[in-house]
Protein backbone atom coordinates (compact mmCIF):
# COMPACT_ATOMS: atom_id res chain seq x y z
CA UNK A 1 0.00 0.00 0.00
CA UNK A 2 1.20 3.21 -1.30
CA UNK A 3 1.06 6.10 1.40
CA UNK A 4 -0.76 9.33 0.47
CA UNK A 5 1.93 12.28 -0.15
CA UNK A 6 -0.53 13.97 2.74
CA UNK A 7 -0.35 11.29 5.26
CA UNK A 8 3.69 13.03 5.46
CA UNK A 9 2.74 16.55 4.84
CA UNK A 10 0.14 17.32 7.21
CA UNK A 11 2.02 16.07 10.24
CA UNK A 12 4.83 18.55 8.82
CA UNK A 13 2.80 21.52 8.58
CA UNK A 14 0.86 20.86 11.91
CA UNK A 15 4.51 20.40 14.11
CA UNK A 16 6.04 23.74 12.09
CA UNK A 17 3.07 25.34 13.06
CA UNK A 18 2.88 24.78 16.28
CA UNK A 19 6.93 25.35 16.80
CA UNK A 20 6.33 28.56 15.33
CA UNK A 21 3.56 29.72 17.53
CA UNK A 22 5.58 28.07 20.57
CA UNK A 23 8.89 29.99 19.36
CA UNK A 24 7.00 33.27 18.69
CA UNK A 25 5.34 33.58 21.87
CA UNK A 26 8.38 32.88 23.92
CA UNK A 27 11.25 34.68 21.87
CA UNK A 28 9.14 36.81 19.54
CA UNK A 29 11.94 34.98 16.87
CA UNK A 30 9.85 32.79 13.85
CA UNK A 31 13.36 30.53 12.97
CA UNK A 32 14.07 30.89 8.76
CA UNK A 33 13.80 27.01 9.14
CA UNK A 34 10.26 26.86 10.04
CA UNK A 35 9.19 28.82 6.64
CA UNK A 36 11.26 27.06 4.46
CA UNK A 37 10.26 23.91 5.98
CA UNK A 38 6.64 24.26 4.78
CA UNK A 39 7.21 25.64 1.54
CA UNK A 40 9.61 22.71 0.91
CA UNK A 41 6.94 20.26 1.89
CA UNK A 42 3.84 21.78 -0.30
CA UNK A 43 4.32 19.98 -2.90
CA UNK A 44 3.73 17.24 -1.34
CA UNK A 45 0.42 18.62 0.11
CA UNK A 46 -0.44 19.95 -3.40
CA UNK A 47 -0.12 16.22 -5.03
CA UNK A 48 -2.31 15.28 -2.92
CA UNK A 49 -4.88 17.98 -3.76
CA UNK A 50 -8.19 17.78 -5.69
CA UNK A 51 -6.71 20.14 -8.11
CA UNK A 52 -4.33 17.76 -9.04
CA UNK A 53 -6.50 14.87 -9.60
CA UNK A 54 -8.76 16.96 -11.47
CA UNK A 55 -6.44 17.87 -14.03
CA UNK A 56 -6.06 21.49 -13.41
CA UNK A 57 -2.70 21.23 -11.74
CA UNK A 58 -0.92 23.92 -13.18
CA UNK A 59 -3.57 26.65 -12.79
CA UNK A 60 -4.18 25.48 -8.99
CA UNK A 61 -0.52 25.50 -8.34
CA UNK A 62 -0.15 29.00 -10.38
CA UNK A 63 -2.96 30.66 -8.27
CA UNK A 64 -1.35 29.12 -5.40
CA UNK A 65 2.14 30.80 -5.39
CA UNK A 66 0.46 33.66 -7.11
CA UNK A 67 -1.67 34.11 -3.69
CA UNK A 68 1.69 33.59 -1.87
CA UNK A 69 3.47 36.19 -3.95
CA UNK A 70 0.37 38.72 -3.40
CA UNK A 71 0.54 38.10 0.16
CA UNK A 72 4.76 38.47 0.13
CA UNK A 73 4.57 41.41 -1.16
CA UNK A 74 2.43 43.25 0.94
CA UNK A 75 3.73 41.98 3.90
CA UNK A 76 7.09 43.09 3.01
CA UNK A 77 5.56 46.55 2.68
CA UNK A 78 4.38 46.33 6.11
CA UNK A 79 7.82 44.69 7.50
CA UNK A 80 9.65 48.15 5.90
CA UNK A 81 7.00 50.60 7.47
CA UNK A 82 7.91 48.17 11.12
CA UNK A 83 3.91 46.90 11.30
CA UNK A 84 4.95 43.20 10.90
CA UNK A 85 7.38 41.35 11.08
CA UNK A 86 10.24 39.38 8.71
CA UNK A 87 9.37 35.86 10.86
CA UNK A 88 5.75 36.97 10.53
CA UNK A 89 5.99 37.60 6.80
CA UNK A 90 7.47 34.47 5.87
CA UNK A 91 5.07 32.37 7.80
CA UNK A 92 2.11 33.97 5.99
CA UNK A 93 3.82 33.32 3.16
CA UNK A 94 4.37 30.14 3.56
CA UNK A 95 0.37 29.40 5.24
CA UNK A 96 -0.80 31.34 2.02
CA UNK A 97 0.79 28.89 -0.06
CA UNK A 98 -0.46 25.65 1.81
CA UNK A 99 -3.83 27.36 1.56
CA UNK A 100 -4.12 27.98 -1.86
CA UNK A 101 -6.28 30.61 -3.74
CA UNK A 102 -9.51 29.03 -2.84
CA UNK A 103 -8.66 29.56 1.13
CA UNK A 104 -6.54 32.39 1.41
CA UNK A 105 -9.07 35.00 1.89
CA UNK A 106 -10.12 32.59 5.12
CA UNK A 107 -6.35 32.25 5.71
CA UNK A 108 -5.84 36.08 6.13
CA UNK A 109 -9.53 36.68 7.56
CA UNK A 110 -9.24 34.32 10.64
CA UNK A 111 -5.77 35.48 11.13
CA UNK A 112 -6.97 38.94 11.47
CA UNK A 113 -9.36 38.04 13.98
CA UNK A 114 -7.12 35.83 16.06
CA UNK A 115 -4.64 38.49 15.84
CA UNK A 116 -6.71 41.30 16.96
CA UNK A 117 -7.85 38.51 19.53
CA UNK A 118 -4.39 37.95 20.89
CA UNK A 119 -3.36 41.52 20.79
CA UNK A 120 -6.25 42.82 23.48
CA UNK A 121 -5.54 39.82 25.51
CA UNK A 122 -1.92 40.82 25.71
CA UNK A 123 -2.90 44.27 26.06
CA UNK A 124 -5.34 43.91 29.06
CA UNK A 125 -1.94 43.73 31.63
CA UNK A 126 -1.08 47.06 29.61
CA UNK A 127 -4.14 48.84 30.24
CA UNK A 128 -4.43 47.46 34.54
CA UNK A 129 -1.07 48.89 34.49
CA UNK A 130 -1.71 52.09 33.53
CA UNK A 131 -5.46 52.40 34.70
CA UNK A 132 -3.04 51.64 38.27
CA UNK A 133 -0.94 54.64 37.33
CA UNK A 134 -3.44 56.72 37.24
CA UNK A 135 -2.78 57.10 33.50
CA UNK A 136 -5.87 56.92 30.99
CA UNK A 137 -5.16 54.08 28.41
CA UNK A 138 -6.36 56.90 25.62
CA UNK A 139 -4.49 59.63 26.73
CA UNK A 140 -2.36 61.24 24.14
CA UNK A 141 1.03 60.71 25.61
CA UNK A 142 2.56 56.77 25.21
CA UNK A 143 4.84 55.76 27.48
CA UNK A 144 7.68 53.87 26.04
CA UNK A 145 6.73 50.67 27.80
CA UNK A 146 3.09 50.71 25.76
CA UNK A 147 5.35 51.29 22.62
CA UNK A 148 7.43 48.48 23.21
CA UNK A 149 4.15 46.30 24.28
CA UNK A 150 2.36 47.01 21.33
CA UNK A 151 5.46 46.24 19.12
CA UNK A 152 6.04 42.73 20.80
CA UNK A 153 2.37 40.89 20.05
CA UNK A 154 3.37 37.58 18.43
CA UNK A 155 1.60 37.56 15.43
CA UNK A 156 2.98 33.92 14.59
CA UNK A 157 0.56 32.61 17.20
CA UNK A 158 -2.01 33.72 15.28
CA UNK A 159 -0.88 33.08 11.88
CA UNK A 160 -0.07 29.38 12.87
CA UNK A 161 -3.81 29.13 14.57
CA UNK A 162 -5.40 30.18 11.93
CA UNK A 163 -3.33 28.10 9.63
CA UNK A 164 -3.86 25.20 11.55
CA UNK A 165 -7.63 25.97 11.40
CA UNK A 166 -7.98 26.96 7.44
CA UNK A 167 -5.99 24.06 6.43
CA UNK A 168 -6.13 21.14 8.41
CA UNK A 169 -10.33 21.30 9.25
CA UNK A 170 -11.01 19.81 5.92
CA UNK A 171 -8.70 17.29 6.49
CA UNK A 172 -10.56 16.40 9.88
CA UNK A 173 -13.96 15.48 8.95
Amino acid sequence: MLLQPDVIALPVFAVAMAIAAYEDFRRLVIPNLLPAILCLSWPLHFAASPTLISGSAVFGAAAAIGCALAVFLIGAALFARGYLGGGDVKLLTAATLWAGAASTPSLLLLTGILGGALTLFLMMPLGAQLAAAGRALLSPSVTPAAADAAKSVPYGVAIACAALIVILSPHLG
